[in-house]
């Protein structure tokens, strides 16, 4: 039985009219699954029961469910969600004064096996479908709302997977999110993180890709960024480099580069060196992370060597930020969520 979620506006009408119903109607059941992010017929009390019963008997609602929280000292809070084919993925909701943030995931697990990445040591299981990144926001905003007094004001795509080798769906979840007749977010308010998958940013590039861009950088050695990612094999940092560059020329828009600070790994005076060199080519924001705890055997960089890193990058006229990470006691930080996934 097809998805209700996964027919065109379309083949709903053609539906609708063929149960004998009236052709509004089809657009009435569209504001119920995208605007109002209803989750089951039974909520669509302007529809009637007859045609309820009829949706019912032709389509199934795969809707995620929200089965575990946890919360942390600092207000964060995580969510695992079960999906229609009992796979559990991760978000994570992460209030700031009146700014709530939303974190969603792409995909169960993750192929790019970063060191650092709890995540990435799943491996990768499947995809998700645009409804069930839709289905994040709408299960996390109603929590936004009920903790904190706001709803969700910023979405980043930073959850367990890697956006853009589930490019389709994320966009099409884009799309939702912000067109007049999903939920209406302006783009702005919307990150999406990559760990650089370069045909994945030149296809955002050629689309004029509205929201912000992030990218996992976490060195620009090549040796160094190939130890701790992977993917720097197939995606080489100065292959990277180039589609950055293409990127800022198609869109006008500056690159966040995500530089996680592991000590004695990427935290050196020479290692901020080549970072500052390799950012030369575009126009870049740096946000530096905290290390959070994982299996793995890295460590947090030194106080002292993180205080120096900004140093010198301020010193080269780089807008450099720190963040402090949140939600770190419930695994909610990161590269830190797999713990309620599984």
């Amino acid at each position: 039985m097809k998805d209700i979620r996964d027919i065109t506006s379309e083949e709903l009408q053609e539906f609708v009219v063929q149960a004998g119903e009236k052709p509004f109607r089809a657009k009435q059941i569209n504001e119920w699954l995208w605007k109002k992010g209803a989750g089951s017929f039974a909520e669509m009390n302007n529809i009637g029961k007859g045609l309820q019963e009829k949706l019912k008997e032709s389509f199934s609602f795969h809707r995620a469910s929200i089965e575990v929280e946890a919360k942390s000292g600092d207000q964060t809070v995580k969510f695992g969600f079960r999906l229609h084919d009992d796979k559990m993925i991760e978000g994570v909701l992460i209030p700031a004064g009146q700014r709530v943030t939303a974190c969603v995931s792409t995909q169960v697990g993750c192929a790019m096996h970063c060191a650092f990445c709890a995540t990435g040591q799943m491996g990768f299981i499947r995809n998700l479908h645009f409804s069930e990144i839709f289905d994040q926001f709408i299960l996390m905003n109603q929590k936004a709302v009920e903790y904190y007094g706001n709803p969700i004001s910023n979405i980043v795509y930073m959850g367990m997977g890697e956006p853009l080798l589930n490019i389709q769906n994320v966009l099409k979840s884009i799309d939702l999110l912000t067109s007049p007749e999903g939920q209406g977010l302006s783009p702005q308010r919307i990150t999406l993180s990559t760990a650089g998958i370069i045909e994945g940013i030149r296809k955002l590039a050629d689309l004029g890709f509205k929201p912000g861009l992030a990218v996992s950088l976490h060195s620009a050695d090549p040796l160094t960024r190939l130890r701790i990612m992977p993917v720097t094999k197939s995606n080489p940092l100065d292959k990277l480099q180039e589609v950055l560059k293409y990127y800022h020329q198609k869109t006008g828009e500056r690159v966040t580069f995500e530089y996680l600070l592991l000590n004695g790994i990427n935290d050196s005076q020479r290692d901020a060196e080549v970072l500052a060199a390799y950012c030369r080519a575009f126009p870049v924001k740096i946000n530096l992370i905290e290390f959070n705890a994982t299996d793995s055997p890295f460590q947090k960089s030194e106080p002292e060597n993180v205080r120096k890193f900004i140093q010198f990058l301020e010193s080269r006229n780089m807008v450099v930020n720190l963040r402090r990470s949140r939600g770190k006691d419930i695994a909610a930080a990161c590269g830190q969520l797999v713990k309620l996934a599984h």
